[in-house]
């Protein structure tokens, strides 16, 4: 029961993710409650999150909506600053992992109200201070803790003037890469409840793929409202969470 029940938890959660980032959202709460451990259950949404991620990034790359030239300078950055995330991981106190995750997420809220931006650009995504600062930034945070990632991502490349879908593209990317970096450095810490992690990846691909098509049919305008429902819950989440520790 508990591995169906784990199937649907990464089937909704990765849907959800693919569309607006906050995944972890529903797969957090889900198995803290089933009594997995706290970093297994951040060593499983790592290695779901990184099969999972590289099937979209492989389907938005094979619609030529994104290209290997502009792109593959995220892999290297994300991989890199995941693995470092995730073996700094357990040397940090849980509820630091929280308060962290509640600044960046409400800084990220306030944030979405200042730009103009609204995911309709055209750019071309290259090298920048901002962007590499960004992934840099962000890849630590997916390694040490996770939880709005995806949502951070998307304002990310949202900020760089990046149209909705190739930013799904772009996000999927570098949730692959940080998320391998972390997904490695768990599995080497012998931190994985493998029957369990399986469970959630064979349901996050299944939501990824549907994720991907209903992106499809989004209107843009409605990406920034739909991003700002997901980090209110998120912090609520994460609130009443570091409250109850």
């Amino acid at each position: 029961m508990d591995y169906i029940l784990l199937f649907f938890t990464g089937l909704i959660a990765m849907m959800l993710g693919t569309l607006a980032g906050g995944g972890g959202l529903i797969t957090m709460p889900a198995m803290l409650l089933m009594g997995i451990p706290i970093h297994s259950v951040i060593g499983a949404n790592k290695i779901s999150t990184t099969f999972s991620s590289f099937t979209t990034f492989l389907t938005v790359l094979l619609k030529k909506q994104i290209t290997l030239r502009e792109s593959w300078w995220i892999l290297p950055i994300s991989l890199t600053a995941g693995t470092l995330g995730g073996l700094t991981a357990t040397h940090i106190a849980e509820a630091t992992l929280y308060k962290l995750a509640i600044v960046l997420l409400i800084g990220a809220f306030f944030t979405s109200f200042l730009s103009k931006a609204d995911f309709a650009g055209e750019a071309t995504l290259q090298p920048s201070k901002t962007g590499v600062a960004g992934l840099i930034g962000i890849g630590l945070y997916d390694g040490l803790f996770g939880p709005g990632q995806g949502t951070l991502l998307l304002y990310l490349f949202n900020q760089l003037r990046i149209s909705y879908m190739r930013s799904i593209g772009f996000v999927r990317l570098a949730s692959f890469s940080s998320g391998l970096g972390a997904a490695i450095s768990f599995i080497a810490m012998g931190k994985i409840i493998w029957p369990f992690a399986i469970a959630l990846v064979l349901g996050s691909l299944s939501g990824a793929q549907i994720g991907v098509r209903i992106a499809e049919k989004l209107n843009p305008k409605y990406v920034k409202i739909l991003l700002r429902v997901v980090i209110i819950g998120l912090i609520i989440q994460l609130i009443v969470k570091a409250i109850l520790k």
